[in-house]
């Protein structure tokens, strides 16, 4: 099984990143023996992965990652780099490697003091003899001065180094990064091949591996959660009925908060299991006894953990309500979808009594105006609108329709 096999319907692009894999270990082999062809392979040092959400962006970087990490036997007999069982692949692709960094944004933005070791570590040579490789999930999150400390490093990278961004579409990142990147646009995958990778690779049993990827139209990540946990099965239920109780306001306004309290639980549940974590090995390398106390000087390092992981919390809580508000848009797109008669395939086929109560009960101007309140929700919240606020307001043009 190679690192390609993870990229779900991206045969392309995978074809692509799989030469560019080939080149970059020619280059790295030759430079090693000493034995550089005339025509040595040259390596793009900087490339930007785009696509809709779910798509796979990260997964797909990250294979590159594991791919240019590669130190399999095999490639010397013409195999190709990113077996996917070498400790190179392994640990590229778990985040373990020594020299693949990932950046991802904690808040709403990715600051300039979160790149700035970054880019001064893009300078140093790969530990390995292979490659320096930075990933930065969360490109379009870069602020200005961000922004501006990748641009440098982009213009003028290290020999060895390469940098991988990943964006929801060009127009995210700076014209003057996406100019100086190699750009691979990820398509949506169907929700066949989504429910084949579920039923290979999760074991899940076919039918619930369609019905999964039939709700999330193409989403990889949330396919595989929904087909895995129940608890998320559940929550999207929860999330469908919210439609039949906003009749009253009583009702509109108590599902508003129900919604934003599970978001906040959700965010809660992933905060502990990794804070904690993160606590107890930050006080290790500053030093402390088990169970004692910190070593004097160290206590603004602590804090700094600490606010990161409260600005993360957030972010988890925003994007919990954000895979709530994706499920009630397809709720509505369906409604609508069968107002007009269209043949496009149904979503939410499990629910699709609530769907034709509504298709019946509502025209499809008030679905169309119930769709643009879901998204003028989603709007707010990236405003840092508070999210109680956002979403009462979505559940009150709901009811009114």
């Amino acid at each position: 099984m190679t690192v390609w096999d993870d990229l779900v319907g991206q045969e392309k692009v995978a074809g692509q990143l799989d030469a560019a894999a080939r080149d970059a270990d020619a280059l790295v082999t030759a430079a090693t023996d000493g034995t550089a062809p005339p025509e040595a392979p040259k390596m793009t040092h900087a490339w930007l992965f785009t696509g809709p959400p779910g798509a796979g962006r990260v997964q797909t970087a990250r294979a590159f990652a594991a791919a240019l990490q590669c130190v399999s036997p095999d490639r010397a007999l013409g195999g190709s780099p990113g077996c996917g069982f070498c400790d190179g692949c392994h640990t590229a692709i778990v985040g373990t490697h020594a020299d693949v960094t990932t950046v991802a944004a904690v808040g709403s933005q990715i600051l300039a003091e979160d790149m700035r070791d970054t880019v001064r570590k893009s300078y140093t040579s790969p530990a390995n003899g292979r490659w320096q490789v930075i990933l930065v999930e969360d490109a379009e999150r870069l602020n200005e001065k961000s922004a501006n400390a990748v641009l440098k490093a982009v213009e003028e990278p290290a020999p060895r180094t390469v940098w991988l961004l990943c964006a929801p579409s060009v127009e995210d990142v700076l014209p003057t990064i996406r100019s100086r990147c190699r750009h691979l646009n990820l398509l949506t995958p169907s929700v066949d091949a989504v429910a084949d990778m579920l039923v290979r690779r999760e074991g899940v049993e076919p039918a619930v591996a369609a019905a999964a990827a039939r709700a999330t139209q193409g989403h990889v990540d949330r396919a595989r959660r929904l087909a895995t946990d129940p608890a998320a099965r559940e929550r999207r239920a929860t999330v469908l009925k919210l439609p039949l109780r906003v009749e009253e306001i009583g009702g509109a306004l108590k599902a508003a908060q129900e919604l934003v309290d599970a978001a906040a639980e959700d965010a809660k549940q992933l905060a502990e299991e990794r804070d904690g974590k993160e606590a107890d090995e930050l006080k290790t390398a500053l030093g402390a006894a088990q169970g004692g106390r910190l070593p004097r000087g160290t206590a603004g390092v602590m804090k700094d953990l600490e606010d990161k992981q409260k600005r993360r919390r957030t972010r988890t809580q925003r994007d919990s309500l954000d895979v709530a508000l994706t499920d009630l848009t397809g709720f509505y797109r369906d409604v609508l979808a069968l107002q007009l008669g269209s043949r496009v395939a149904i979503a939410n086929a499990d629910a699709e009594d609530t769907l034709e109560r509504f298709a019946r009960g509502s025209s499809p101007e008030s679905t169309l105006r119930r769709i643009e309140a879901v998204a003028a929700c989603r709007d707010a919240l990236d405003r840092n609108v508070a999210p109680l606020l956002a979403v009462e307001a979505m559940t009150m043009a709901l009811r009114a329709g």
